[in-house]
């Protein structure tokens, strides 16, 4: 069971401890459901491993706090640990029950918050696209999440993170003809013919578009190279995968029609999305971002991967990045989070949702 009384750090490493890698996510999701429903002012739903749960005060704006239960594999970083130093050591910690926490630490003390609220626990976050649950949510019962905003509590060390970018990646193929690598004369290496491919990505320069006062860095890179039969054989194929982020001013068609006019006298035989998860403005000039930022106070930056806020402008509901932990710790051995961070976080959305 989870006891909602405790503060926000204490019940960070509760979470911890209970393991939820994807696909595992059941027992904490049962978990969630069990302290939500004790708690009179809220109306929650579930399904499967999703649990939604709603105030319905006929207030003028909704809000949406959301977060996924599941984490990477446990590297031999769990049960959670708190140093002298106040640090949370564990697997989750930052990535991302801290922020869930944060979550439910709203959602049982605050019963009467200045705007009506959306809780979203959600699975299956870290792994492939068509398995995430915030989709499934969206897809089953869209009218849950209608808002006027959203705040994503993915780690962004208390930081207000604007939007997301895209994310593309992409198999671009050679060919050649095989042959013996003693008459290689006789065929045509098709890694060879990938040299233009890597060349092109060498020299390209990536834009460092402004949107909302906020500066993206694109990247456009190889990350990985497959090719080869034999050590004595001349490949007849090889493919190159392309990973392109992108920032939010580039809708999803131009993002693929942008990569394949960068390669498109390179010799690729064969131009194939792998996977493709668009971007999200920022949003941070909505009234209901506006009044967050003032809320939470510091200023706004970029986010430069890609989140579930991409979900949230699908819909068209604008939301932020805003969560206690270093995403430079995230998915690592050594994952840790600042208990001074999680108590700021919680106590910045209080502010907000009851001033």
């Amino acid at each position: 069971m989870l006891d909602l009384t405790l503060d926000a750090p204490e019940l960070t490493a509760r979470l911890v401890d209970i393991p939820s890698v994807s696909g595992g996510e059941k027992p904490l999701a049962d978990a969630v459901e069990e302290a939500l429903r004790a708690l009179p002012h809220l109306t929650v739903e579930r399904f499967g491993n999703n649990v939604v749960a709603r105030t319905d005060l006929g207030r003028a704006e909704r809000v949406i706090l959301a977060g996924h239960i599941d984490t990477v594999p446990i590297a031999d970083n769990v049960p959670s640990r708190l140093d002298e130093n106040g640090i949370l050591w564990g697997c989750g910690t930052t990535d991302m029950k801290s922020g869930v926490a944060v979550q439910l630490r709203i959602a049982a003390t605050v019963p009467g918050p200045n705007r009506d609220l959306t809780f979203v626990f959600y699975d299956n976050e870290e792994v492939a696209a068509d398995l995430n649950g915030l989709g499934h949510v969206a897809a089953a019962r869209p009218d849950l999440l209608e808002a006027d905003f959203a705040v994503l509590l993915e780690p962004s060390d208390a930081q207000v993170e604007g939007g997301c970018q895209g994310t593309l990646r992409i198999h671009l193929r050679t060919e050649g003809e095989r042959a013996h690598s003693a008459r290689s004369w006789t065929g045509s290496n098709a890694i060879h013919a990938a040299a233009p491919i890597l060349a092109r990505l060498a020299a390209y320069e990536p834009r460092r578009p402004v949107i909302d006062g906020l500066e993206y860095r694109e990247g456009l890179n190889a990350v990985a190279i497959e090719g080869g039969v034999a050590s004595n054989v001349i490949p007849d194929a090889c493919t190159v995968v392309v990973n392109y982020r992108y920032a939010p001013d580039r809708g999803e068609e131009e993002a693929v029609e942008h990569v394949r006019a960068v390669f498109a006298d390179c010799g690729v035989r064969e131009f194939v999305v792998d996977d493709h998860s668009g971007a999200a403005l920022p949003g941070l000039s909505h009234p209901a971002a506006a009044a967050f930022m003032a809320a939470v106070g510091g200023s706004a930056r970029p986010k430069f991967g890609w989140t579930d806020v991409s979900r949230f402008g699908a819909l068209g509901v604008p939301a932020v990045n805003y969560g206690p932990g270093d995403a430079l710790f995230a998915h690592k051995r050594d994952e840790h989070v600042a208990v001074e961070r999680i108590t700021h976080c919680e106590n910045r959305l209080r502010e907000w949702l009851t001033s």
